[in-house]
């Protein structure tokens, strides 16, 4: 790759929210491993206003899981912070309608980024948004 710290995190990020599978998400996690870039990605779907706060929770839940941060007061809120921040950019397309997506997570030595990538829509008349933020943490 040729992308470094934040930039690397980043572009992770976005991409493994985008994969399809459990398969896909593997080969992402593998292929951005071996670039020192560590990944995570949880499934979300449900009513956008209400999941604010479980959208952030699985971004942390997910980011402890796969060893992206440790249990410390400072790196779980740098992820929250990330994953309200991207939640809020969704917030005017997604407000009063359900949501299904993922939620991607990378690390790059101390840079640490969430994205979220939805359908947002009722019934069968879905649109697209992503929602992206990045955070520092030691």
């Amino acid at each position: 790759m040729l992308f470094t710290g934040s930039k690397a995190a980043a572009r992770a990020a976005i991409e493994i929210a985008m994969t399809e599978s459990r398969e896909e998400e593997k080969e992402f996690q593998n292929r951005w491993a071996k670039c020192g870039v560590q990944t995570a990605a949880v499934d979300f779907g449900g009513e956008f206003n209400g999941s604010i706060a479980k959208l952030i929770e699985r971004a942390v839940v997910a980011a402890k899981r796969e060893h992206l941060i440790d249990e410390t007061h400072a790196q779980e809120g740098a992820v929250a912070g990330a994953a309200h921040a991207a939640a809020e950019q969704i917030l005017p397309q997604a407000f009063g309608l359900n949501v299904g997506g993922k939620i991607g997570i990378a690390r790059n030595a101390d840079h640490v980024s969430v994205a979220m990538f939805f359908g947002v829509g009722v019934i069968h008349l879905d649109d697209i948004c992503i929602g992206f933020a990045h955070r520092a943490v030691s």
